[in-house]
């Protein structure tokens, strides 16, 4: 049996019958079970009952395999994942033909459903426990030999993390990222392959492009063509096979490289430093336009038809999402936590940006799914000292980005949502997006299975067919094709590239050739370009607070000049103007009637049918709100009853006073001051506190203070003492001598010490 808390490595196990015992090492081929495991082959896609039988039987097959192997021991389970390549076999082909979020192979049947679901699970654990080092204080592996045995032996390499990030880590990606980090942690040399692996991604990118003809092979592909020559291949005259893979290629490829990002953030950095995103932008705008463009015009089966161009917008929201993830945690997280030193972080933000600019169509896509301005709004907080002039410019910037792509820029209540939230993904629509790149040719139906959850759609509009330029760009292309067919209107010819996404070659050759769509077939060929309506002056859209009155030069034609002068008018003295009180009397009319307050309404006799005038009160209002009659508002109140009930008197404004009505409110206001000071002066208490009382509570309220401030007084000192010749206590002794043995700390008893110190260190020339 195992030795207790010895690593697997270093143990030594005693095997064989009575008396032909042997001693190995606890990882020895020999200790291996000798048990062929199978090959995995992806499920039927709606095949016949063999071929579901078949498939049952063999994934029972490899479920049972593999969950016996993950009941062996820690020891015994080790030598079978090191030593039985058949079983290494088995997960490479699962990892390989194992079908993928967009792919849609996967069974009406039940059964096949669960058995592909359980088989799932085993492999998952398999390599789970493959990348665990430790499983309890008794069964473990020296870390730095675990890092050999798992890249010596190929346990895990690039590929196959790859795989397992795309594979396993929708719903594990927390216990994926540590799985991961695990192995990345005991063996650094993983690093290294991963900053190899990078350019042979990049080198995706490259192959595509070369295989849509949008980046030649050959190094001189820039000389003329011979006219025997074969016509240079595009995403046009391709095969359908070819493009098919192209898009399957694409989309694959996109959605690894996201999930393995989004999973293992660390791997960020190794990105970026081969200048992942500078490439990535310019193959988006490159050919993702153009996939989309033949995927959308020509014509081939329908459903395949669906199947890539959902492909296509599936490769286009990842590569947005790789650009997020690597921005977020190679530049912006650095800035958010405080990392030094901030600035580089920012000035690498600005640059990346930089080079997006002249990536107009990718700029719009990235700003609608992750606005360029929160970003700036979260730098802005984190490094107060942002330039102002570069924020400005790089939003205004994204501003023509979306104008130059011809989209119509979402509400700006959609972008509140924050970055990576799935709530805050737009809302791409695919059916309307390829009925218009399509021109109303595809009849969309439903989704193929097993590409529900990860399908992704693009906004209407956007796709490469409606690839819109910029008006510069738009009158270079009208008058290249009026040089060659000047007899064409303009107003046809923008149908014609609207049509065949702004393609002038492909509009001339259509028209030579008379193989225009039948809606352009019916339009008039001198269709002139329609007159776009001139922006409304600028006096007409004025709005202003002197609109329509007297002096509004703008609306009148003539106006009162006796009712404009400059300076003083003539006529007319500064002081009668001054002792014009004319606007006082007008007022003071208005003010009086203020003063009467009738609480009663007379009634004429007619009316009581009695003699003499009788009043009433109003009783009853249809607008009174009897809410709050029953309950005793104001009753638990400290105000007296007579206050809560009488009513402020009304006074008249000053302006508006008599010299009589001024004297008689002024002694009125005066005896009610003098009132009001006899009140307080009878409730005033006359008691006199003691000032023995107050000193104590002023040095209470002190010690208080200094309680909470963490003060200690000094201890008591006796050095005065008693009478000189009546002898002294022992404590007035101790202090005398304590002070006597101290008293060169302070004062002027260490001037000569202070003064070789000042000497010493060059204060005071020697």
């Amino acid at each position: 049996m195992a030795c207790a808390r010895v690593p697997l490595d270093e143990q030594q196990v005693t095997e064989g019958p009575q008396g032909k015992e042997r001693t190995l090492p606890a990882l020895h081929p020999a200790r291996k079970e000798d048990r062929g495991f199978l090959l995995y082959q992806p499920p039927p896609e709606d095949g016949s009952p063999a071929q579901v039988e078949e498939f049952l039987e063999q994934a029972q097959f490899i479920s049972d395999d593999l969950e016996w192997l993950l009941s062996l021991p820690h020891d015994t389970f080790w030598c079978q994942v090191v030593f039985d390549e058949s079983l290494q076999k088995c997960l490479d082909s699962y990892l390989r033909n194992c079908p993928r979020g967009t792919d849609s192979c996967f069974s009406s049947c039940p059964a096949v459903a669960e058995m592909q679901r359980s088989l799932h699970r085993s492999v998952f654990m398999v390599f789970l426990r493959m990348a665990t080092h430790k499983e309890s204080k008794e069964n473990f592996i020296t870390p730095a030999v675990f890092g050999e045995i798992i890249y010596d032996n190929f346990l895990f390499d690039i590929p196959k993390i790859l795989d397992l990030c795309v594979l396993f880590g929708r719903g594990n990606s927390q216990l994926l990222h540590k799985m991961i980090e695990n192995v990345f942690t005991q063996q650094p040399s993983y690093y290294s392959d991963l900053n190899e692996t990078v350019p042979s991604v990049i080198q995706v990118f490259d192959t595509i492009l070369q295989k849509c003809g949008l980046q030649s092979e050959e190094a001189g592909a820039n000389e003329p063509l011979k006219l025997n020559t074969h016509p240079r291949r595009n995403t046009m005259n391709i095969t359908e096979e070819d493009l098919s893979d192209l898009v399957y290629y694409l989309c694959d490829t996109c959605t690894t490289i996201h999930s393995f990002l989004d999973i293992f953030p660390e791997a960020c950095s190794t990105f970026h430093q081969h200048g992942f995103l500078s490439r990535l932008s310019s193959f988006y705008e490159t050919a993702v336009p153009d996939l989309e463009q033949a995927v959308a015009k020509r014509n081939f089966d329908k459903c395949l038809q669906e199947d890539l161009w959902k492909r296509v917008c599936h490769a286009r929201r990842r590569m947005v999402e790789i650009t997020h993830l690597l921005l977020q945690h190679t530049c912006l997280q650095p800035i958010l936590e405080g990392s030094e030193p901030t600035a580089s972080f920012v000035e690498e933000f600005f640059q990346i940006f930089t080079t997006f600019l002249q990536e107009k169509r990718f700029l719009a896509d990235y700003d609608e799914q992750f606005p360029v301005a929160d970003d700036i709004s979260l730098l802005q907080q984190a490094f107060p000292h942002l330039d102002e002039t570069r924020t400005s410019y790089l939003l205004q910037a994204v501003d023509s980005a979306w104008d130059s792509s011809g989209k119509k820029r979402p509400p700006a209540a959609s972008s509140t949502n924050k970055c990576g939230d799935a709530s805050s993904k737009p809302c791409w629509d695919t059916s309307s997006g390829l009925m218009e790149a399509a021109g109303g040719g595809v009849s969309l139906r439903e989704e193929p299975k097993g590409a529900e959850s990860m399908i992704d759609i693009p906004p209407k509009g956007a796709n490469g067919a409606v690839c819109t330029v910029s008006a510069g760009e738009l009158e270079s292309l009208l008058s290249h094709i009026r040089d060659l067919l000047p007899d064409l209107g303009e107003g046809f010819l923008l149908q014609c590239l609207s049509e065949y996404g702004y393609d002038s070659e492909l509009v001339i050759n259509n028209i030579l050739e008379d193989n225009l769509t039948p809606e352009l077939s019916k339009l008039d060929r001198a269709m002139p370009r329609s007159v776009k309506e001139s922006p409304p002056s600028v006096l007409s859209s004025r709005s202003n607070v002197f609109d329509d009155d007297e002096f509004d030069v703008f609306n009148r034609d003539q106006l009162d000049m006796s009712r404009v002068w400059k300076g003083r008018k003539q006529g007319e003295s500064l002081r009668e103007m001054l002792n014009d009180k004319s606007h006082i009397d007008e007022q003071r009319a208005r003010y009086q009637s203020y003063q009467t307050i009738v609480e009663e309404v007379p009634i004429a006799p007619e009316q009581t049918g009695n003699h003499g005038n009788a009043y009433t009160f109003d009783d009853y209002d249809d607008e009174y709100d009897d809410t709050y009659d029953i309950n005793q508002v104001g009753a638990n109140d400290l105000d007296e009853d007579d206050e809560l009930l009488s009513r402020r008197p009304f006074t008249t404004p000053q302006v508006l006073r008599s010299g009589r009505q001024e004297q008689e409110q002024e002694k009125e206001e005066g005896g009610e001051e003098e009132e009001e000071e006899r009140e307080r002066a009878v409730n005033r208490d006359q008691f006199v506190q003691d000032p023995a009382v107050l000193r104590e509570r002023a040095e209470a309220r002190r010690l208080a203070m200094q309680s909470r401030r963490g003060y200690r007084p000094p201890p008591p000192s006796n050095v005065v003492g008693g009478p000189k010749g009546r002898g002294q206590t022992q404590e007035t002794v101790q202090d005398r001598r304590r002070k006597e043995m101290n008293k060169s700390r302070g004062a002027n008893h260490n001037r000569r010490t202070m003064a070789d110190r000042k000497r010493n260190k060059g204060m005071v020339p020697s």
